[in-house]
């Protein structure tokens, strides 16, 4: 093991301990409740793109993680999805409009804090999704142009369309937008449920500290094997 994995496991440490006597004072006030699986869930993917999951890019997560654990649950999610007809929405960003000192750009002010500037809807490789999880006939590609996947999309009235209450959300950041996602999510109705091995982030101690947070205020985080049993038995359990 590298001295920065150390620090990393260092730090996830530190932070679980904190969770632990933090836990204790959500659940005395009243948090960290369950919203629970509904009966019809979707799968909402957000920003699995190549300028997310691939080296050499300045949005790029941590590709251990990345590599490891989040395309590969993605797979497993994708499949089960599949398999039993759960609807599936792709998430990416791009921007049609990149100077930054142009008048007017569909960037808003977001290029002023980080580099979004360099996802130029002409560069289709990098906003588009990692091949190793390609949406396939049937399945959706949303684009978006700020944080949360519901802001100026119609992702709520694609999924109300299809009548979902539940969404299984995955992808990066934790800190950005998968985060102000699942809390959009929330707010416009729908059962929310983060899934824990395919949520990452570029810095230690930001997935795990989200993840958290979320599960205390605004989703239920759940692992990659109980979500895809759930995908796999909901229609039967609602027949």
């Amino acid at each position: 093991m590298s001295k920065d994995e150390m620090d990393w496991q260092e730090l996830d440490d530190m932070l679980h301990q904190a969770f632990d006597k933090a836990t204790e004072i959500y659940q005395q006030r009243g948090f960290q409740r369950r919203i629970g699986f509904g009966k019809k869930p979707a799968l909402v993917s957000v920003d699995l793109a190549n300028a997310w999951t691939r080296p050499g890019n300045p949005f790029t997560c941590d590709q251990n993680k990345m590599d490891g654990e989040i395309i590969p649950g993605m797979q497993r999610l994708l499949a089960a999805c599949r398999a039993h007809g759960h609807p599936v929405i792709h998430i990416t960003t791009a921007y049609e409009v990149t100077d930054r000192e142009a008048e007017f750009t569909d960037m808003g002010l977001w290029h002023c804090k980080i580099p979004i500037d360099v996802v130029n809807i002409k560069d289709k490789e990098l906003w588009a999704i990692d091949s190793r999880i390609a949406p396939v006939d049937g399945e959706y590609t949303l684009l978006k142009k700020r944080a949360s996947g519901f802001h100026g999309t119609e992702l709520a009235g694609i999924l109300r369309a299809a009548n979902v209450d539940t969404i299984l959300v995955t992808g990066v950041t934790a800190t950005a937008c998968v985060r102000e996602t699942v809390c959009d999510g929330l707010a416009d109705g729908f059962r929310t449920i983060a899934v824990k091995e395919c949520i990452g982030d570029r810095i230690p101690g930001a997935v795990a500290w989200n993840l958290f947070d979320l599960d205390a205020k605004f989703a239920d985080v759940h692992s990659v094997d109980e979500c895809v049993e759930y995908l796999e038995t909901v229609k039967l359990k609602n027949t």
